[in-house]
Order: structure tokens, then sequence, then C-alpha cells
């Protein structure tokens, strides 16, 4: 019977009925993060979520505790995943005027990336595909070649990945 439900509407294997039932309740009954087009975790919070867009097997603010504000836009490509507390923030505060938010590019996050828990990503930041950020980096420049592990505050690259190997995995041929 779950799988049946869960074909219906969609919804992922890897979270309980209870995290759609929840979703639902938020989402749809009490509005919270109700501009967003997938399942957000009851404790995540989406800021102008119409500005958010995702590819393919991407859920931003599906884990818990994740902080994502797209007043400016924010991207995020294929397949890519936000651990917990994980924030993005596409805009700031002026500084001499509080009320206004300065004006940024849209943050943009590559297609395999991986933002680990209590990653901050800064304002105008781009990452390119297979970017892995480290748990607790604040990522404030671009590392828009990608195919790298970023760590650190404020972030810097640690390893490089093998880009044979990342596609290999990308089309399902690794061993």
């Amino acid at each position: 019977m779950k799988q049946w439900i869960r074909s219906i509407f969609n919804w992922k294997a890897d979270h309980p009925v209870s995290f759609y039932l929840t979703d639902f309740f938020f989402r749809k009954l009490l509005r919270q993060n109700a501009d967003v087009r997938w399942p957000v975790h009851f404790t995540s919070t989406i800021r102008a979520g119409i500005n958010l867009k995702a590819g393919e097997g991407t859920f931003p603010g599906d884990s818990p505790n994740n902080y994502i504000d797209a007043t400016n836009g924010v991207e995020v490509g294929s397949f890519t995943n936000f651990g917990p507390n994980v924030s993005v923030i596409s805009s700031n505060h002026d500084f001499y005027n509080n009320a206004v938010l300065t004006v940024a590019p849209p943050v943009k996050i590559g297609a395999y990336c991986w933002l680990g828990s209590q990653s901050v990503i800064l304002p105008g930041v781009c990452l390119g595909d297979f970017t892995i950020v480290g748990a607790g980096a604040v990522v404030t420049k671009s590392f828009e070649e990608g195919y790298c592990v970023i760590a650190g505050n404020p972030a810097t690259i640690i390893k490089y990945l093998d880009k044979e190997k990342c596609l290999a995995a990308e089309t399902g041929s690794l061993n």
C-alpha cells in the first residue's frame, strides 16, 4: 500500500511517509514555505521560494534546519544534496540602512554537489559541478571550475577530484 501511495504522489523512498504528511500540514495548511514546489522539512525556512530553481533530483530544504534566502535568486543543479543546518544567502543588508537589501548576482550551485552540515554559502557565489563543501565551511567566493572539495572559513580548496571518476559516477559506469 505504501509503495502505491508513494508512486501516486511521487514521494522519495528514502523519506518516511510522516515527512510528507508533516510537509502537507506546514506547507499547505499553515502556509510555511508555501511558494516552494517540493516538500520541505518543517524546520527549514526558504525565503522568496519563487526565486529558487532546482534541477532534477534536488530538493533544497528537505534536510532539517536549512535556511535559504533566494531574494536575489538561487539556482541549484541536478542531484545536489544539502546537509542539515545549511544556509544559502543570496542577499545582504545595506551597510547604512538595515531596512534595505542589497542587489547581488544569484547564487549558483552546480550539479552533483554536496553541501556539508552547517556550511554557509554567501551572496553571488558560484560553485561548479561536483563541488563538495565541508561541514562548517563559509563560502565567500566562487569555485566555478568545480571538481573539488572546499572547507574552512573562508573556504579554500583542500582537494581536487578526479574528473574522470566524477563523470563515470554520473553515468553510472564507476566500478
